[in-house]
């Protein structure tokens, strides 16, 4: 982190205050069925603007939260919000639109499954329409715990995804037994997929293993007409990434909705 040791603990105590008095934003970011072009779901992002810093990069935010705790009560306050902001899109005629939210394996340890409930029976957005995407390195840090929390959450109805994938070398046994619906494959590899044989090879494959467990596969970073051509010659489902928007505020979303996405250009044919 960029913050020098002096001054960690004071940007510990203003995100805790931030936290405690909700002062943090939620942006999202559009994720479009490749086979039709439409945004089917959003990807909530947490934004935190320090009062005298400015703007805090998320790469920033998200260590220093889960170094110090706080992710546990800054997660249930994303998904709190994410929860009730779909519930305003289904009001307004989006009845199929999923949030996705992101869960670190520390909040997994600490009555996610109680904290889900009582935000889908608050918000009274259905079970369906809310994914939790944990990465694959999360998964690893407590294989087993973890998969028993998981099966609790889909218990719920709630939609869950591999986030990161290709990162957290999980064994395809494990893999298997994971009560998971989607993987996401790493922006790394996406980046590279145009220019790199192995990163090509290893996002085909994921599509490939992916398909053959009836998983649906999201592409992370989509940033060029030349990876989104890749991905839709390989048969991925879902894409996101600035080429197909970038996230914004909610208010500003209700604008992505209705039309094909790719730059506001219609998606080319498989």
């Amino acid at each position: 982190m960029s913050a020098s040791a002096p001054e960690r603990p004071a940007l510990e105590s203003s995100l805790r205050r931030a936290v405690a008095q909700e002062e943090l934003s939620l942006h999202y970011q559009p994720v479009v069925d490749l086979a039709t072009g439409r945004v089917r779901g959003v990807e909530a992002l947490v934004r935190w603007s320090h009062p005298e810093l400015g703007p805090i990069p998320p790469m920033e935010l998200i260590p220093l939260a889960e170094g110090t705790g706080i992710i546990v009560p800054l997660g249930a306050l994303v998904l709190r919000r994410a929860c009730a902001q779909a519930r305003v899109w289904r009001d307004h005629g989006h009845g199929d639109l999923s949030v996705a939210v992101n869960l670190s394996a520390r909040q997994l340890q600490h009555e996610v499954v109680a904290q889900v409930a009582a935000a889908l029976e608050q918000t009274g957005l259905p079970p369906r329409l809310l994914q939790l995407e944990i990465t694959e390195a999360g998964i690893l840090q407590n294989a087993e715990a973890i998969e028993h929390t998981l099966r609790e959450l889909r218990k719920q109805g709630v939609r869950i995804s591999i986030d990161d994938f290709g990162l957290g070398y999980s064994s395809l046994r494990h893999l298997r037994r994971l009560p998971i619906d989607s993987l996401k494959i790493d922006r790394s590899f996406i980046r590279d997929l145009t220019r790199d044989p192995d990163a090509a090879a290893i996002a085909t494959t994921v599509i490939a293993m992916a398909h053959a467990l009836s998983l649906q596969v999201v592409a992370e970073g989509v940033e060029t007409d030349d990876q989104l051509a890749f991905l839709l010659g390989r048969g991925c489902d879902r894409a996101q990434g600035f080429l197909l928007g970038p996230p914004c505020p909610a208010e500003e979303c209700e604008t992505l909705f209705a039309s094909p996405r790719r730059r506001g250009r219609p998606l080319p044919s498989r």
